[in-house]
């Protein structure tokens, strides 16, 4: 996907189902789940892109 407000939408859908038919307590841990893993991808990117820096010479991404 390349269109990011067709992406935002994909994303808003997609949490509408999540959430459809839970508590707000099942809603707000399976948010915080999805939260810790969004910081973990971008945890794991970042390191990545360091890495591949340091092989390389080249300075880290600044927007990683």
């Amino acid at each position: 996907m390349s269109d990011p407000n067709a992406l935002a939408a994909s994303v808003t859908a997609l949490a509408i189902t999540i959430a459809d038919g839970r508590s707000p307590d099942e809603i707000g841990l399976l948010g915080a789940i999805f939260t810790q893993l969004g910081d973990t991808l971008t945890t794991i990117s970042v390191q990545k892109n360091i890495n591949v820096s340091k092989s390389d010479g080249s300075k880290p991404d600044e927007g990683a």
